[in-house]
């Protein structure tokens, strides 16, 4: 017979600390539907391309999650710090770049997040995002996390691709003692061998014990870095395989990456959904949480 570790009571247990989680996502500036049950998301393309994409993408992610009552925070990096190959897509430029996620926040009345790499680059994007995220390979870089947590914004933490769940407590702890509780974790999958990645979705609730938010990164989990083209693969026709599993486990938070047309996208194409797939997944995932609860 088929055994999990976790069972139906543990699976309730999961669910009701995901709606207390609620309340420390409930700092992030103008997040909506919080008293839906739902998962919250953050989606949005890789890159800021440019301002009529920005726009035209968040307001198609705004009416649907609008429809499904699904808390949405929009996410674009204004620059693509880490990059396979000197010839890659870096970004239009960090001011106008920043400007843009700003007006998008303003027009929608939406709580934006970009990645940010650096100790001086906290307090720069901070004046125009509600959430600081940190990407992947820098999750260890305490004078970034101590910038980022003096920011006074919610700082969200990508899991390393090297480092197991219960290392990220230490992550965690940086930010709250440097005065900031408002912090969460991004689980996005962990190097298996050189060009691939995997999901050990026991990190979710591992990270949960931590006692913040726990979100599953649906796009760069299924990246297939270290390509010999220099560019980097994936596999996005299992995005909808991590995030039903993800919200199963009770995730509190995915992350989607998505793009009109992510065969021209100037960064990542290869790993997002396609824009008009999106409304189909999220009814899926919205059965998927109204079924575990």
């Amino acid at each position: 017979m088929f055994t999990t570790n976790y069972d139906l009571c543990d699976t309730y247990f999961l669910i009701q600390k995901s709606a207390k989680m609620h309340n420390t996502i409930s700092s992030i500036p103008k997040i909506q539907h919080l008293d839906s049950g739902n998962f919250f998301l953050i989606c949005g393309p890789c890159a800021i391309e440019g301002r009529d994409m920005a726009l035209s993408i968040a307001e198609k992610v705004k009416r649907i999650t609008d429809d499904l009552k699904i808390p949405y925070i929009f996410k674009g990096s204004y620059r693509k710090a880490n990059r396979s190959s000197l010839n890659s897509f870096t970004g239009i430029g960090d001011e106008k770049a920043l400007k843009i996620l700003r007006e998008v926040g303003e027009a929608f009345d939406l709580p934006t997040t970009t990645d940010i790499h650096t100790d001086e680059e906290a307090a720069i994007a901070a004046g125009y995002v509600d959430v600081l995220q940190i990407p992947a390979f820098l999750c260890r870089q305490t004078n970034l996390l101590i910038a980022a947590a003096k920011t006074g914004k919610f700082v969200n933490i990508k899991k390393g691709q090297f480092m197991g769940p219960e290392s990220m407590q230490f992550a965690v702890n940086k930010v709250v003692e440097s005065g900031n509780k408002n912090v969460g974790l991004i689980e996005r999958g962990t190097t298996f061998g050189y060009q691939d990645m995997v999901v050990d979705f026991r990190g979710i609730p591992q990270m949960q014990e931590t006692g913040v938010p726990v979100i599953m990164d649906c796009t760069h989990s299924l990246q297939q870095p270290n390509q010999s083209s220099g560019v980097t693969g994936g596999k996005p026709a299992l995005i909808e395989t991590i995030a039903k599993a993800a919200v199963a486990v009770g995730a509190d938070g995915l992350f989607l990456e998505s793009h009109p047309d992510p065969s021209v996208a100037k960064s990542d194409g290869a790993n997002m959904l396609p824009l008009d797939q999106l409304q189909g997944l999220l009814e899926k995932l919205v059965r998927v949480r109204e079924a575990i609860r």
